[in-house]
């Protein structure tokens, strides 16, 4: 099955949204200090030149199609007490998709920010910490359906995650999943779920291993008929991602990391593989 211009657009596109998101952990279940500030800005480079159609078939795009986005993002995270966080995440996207043809489209701009709280709900003997986070969704542009649903939304998010000793060397996991409701008419119903497990490989805790298996499912009541040219009526998807990454502490303030991602499985969603690196800061 072959897909059409606009079609692509749309399937791609909503990859793109959700791949940083899923190949990323910035603490999850792990507290931040009261009074401490974590900031992380970080790029991601995707790119695909096939998708899975809505009966999971893989195709090659028409006329050599191929889709590139390069996406921004600063996120923050300020402890408030033993309990409370505060988290924001501002997103930044340039996507462009051409084929043999010479079609060329390309959309850049704000998509979606976030704010929310976290709350750290309990710990076993500091080793085991499970926490729960409310976070609201705002778009940052109008009349731009490339660029998301254009509707607010809110989530809840629940993260398990622990540490222990595997062989002589530190390990740490985490457990995410996220259930998102945008608010518009036939506003989709989303859970994103994440599991990583990762290794630190020197005594210093300088470097570290992590790989990650995550997925996106989303479903709405508009389930045919939208129009495909607009990506915000590519309510019902499904996809899911595996992930590598290498992190290194510089200082105890600032730390780098690095990963590789790669669909492994989708419905109604281009296929793609993606870079990201970005910078964890913790100013104080």
């Amino acid at each position: 099955m072959k897909f059409t211009k606009s079609r692509l657009r749309q399937l791609l596109l909503t990859a793109v949204f959700f791949t940083t998101m899923l190949s990323k952990s910035y603490g999850g279940a792990f507290p931040v200090r009261p009074g401490s500030w974590l900031l992380s800005p970080s790029i991601n480079y995707f790119f695909a030149n096939k998708g899975w159609d809505s009966l999971r078939r893989l195709s090659s795009f028409a006329n050599r199609g191929e889709f590139r986005s390069i996406s921004y993002s600063l996120y923050t995270e300020y402890g408030l007490s033993r309990r409370f966080t505060v988290i924001g995440q501002l997103p930044f996207v340039n996507n462009n998709y051409h084929d043999t043809t010479g079609y060329n489209s390309q959309n850049n701009g704000f998509t979606d920010m976030e704010v929310g709280v976290r709350y750290y709900a309990f710990n076993i003997n500091y080793i085991y910490y499970f926490s729960v986070q409310g976070t609201f969704i705002q778009p940052l542009y109008t009349n731009n359906v490339n660029l998301g649903y254009g509707e607010q939304g809110a989530e809840i998010k629940a993260s398990f995650g622990g540490s222990g000793h595997l062989f002589s060397k530190n390990y740490y996991f985490t457990l995410e999943n996220g259930v998102r409701q945008y608010f518009g008419s036939a506003g989709p119903l989303q859970d994103r779920y994440t599991g990583t497990f990762g290794l630190t490989l020197d005594k210093r805790f300088k470097q570290q291993i992590s790989a990650t298996i995550g997925g996106f499912y989303s479903t709405s009541s508009l389930s045919a008929g939208y129009d495909p040219t607009h990506i915000a009526g590519n309510k019902n998807f499904v996809f899911n991602q595996a992930s590598l990454s290498y992190g290194y502490s510089i200082s105890q303030k600032i730390s780098v990391f690095v990963s590789a991602s790669t669909f492994i499985s989708g419905r109604n969603t281009g296929d793609g593989s993606s870079v990201s690196a970005s910078l964890i800061l913790r100013p104080f």
